[in-house]
């Protein structure tokens, strides 16, 4: 039987992801990173569910996003209702799922073209 590697059709994969890193295309990150089909945006300034606020958002939203998937970590918490409401508010759905997922998630919507964000976070320290 012969198998190939799959290429996906757009620059950034997301291969793997867990609570303190994640591997993008050949790359291994051990800092929150926000990533889109086309964009990696690295050192995201937030590490736990508790210290991501509504401003770090803007990152995420400055890749117009129609639906975001918050990562957070090795399980799923859900954020202050100000983060949810950052998106909610422009009209951008928000998914928030622990890390491994919302990697599955990603690539299976990135894979059929849409217009997905992936914002995780990683336990690393936090940017000063």
């Amino acid at each position: 039987m012969l198998l190939t590697q799959e290429h996906p059709d757009y620059t950034y994969a997301l291969r793997s992801a867990d609570g303190r890193h994640a591997k993008v295309n050949e790359r291994v990150l051990r800092r929150s990173f926000v990533l889109a089909p086309e964009r990696l945006v690295e050192d995201w300034p937030v590490a736990t569910i508790e210290r991501l606020q509504a401003a770090h958002m803007a990152a995420v939203l400055e890749l117009s996003p129609a639906l975001v998937l918050l990562g957070t970590g090795e399980r799923q918490a859900f954020p202050a209702a100000e983060v949810m409401a950052a998106c909610l508010t422009r009209g951008v759905g928000i998914e928030v799922m622990d890390n491994a997922a919302a990697a599955r998630t990603y690539n299976v919507l990135a894979g059929e073209g849409r217009r997905v964000v992936v914002a995780l976070l990683l336990e690393g320290a936090d940017a000063p």
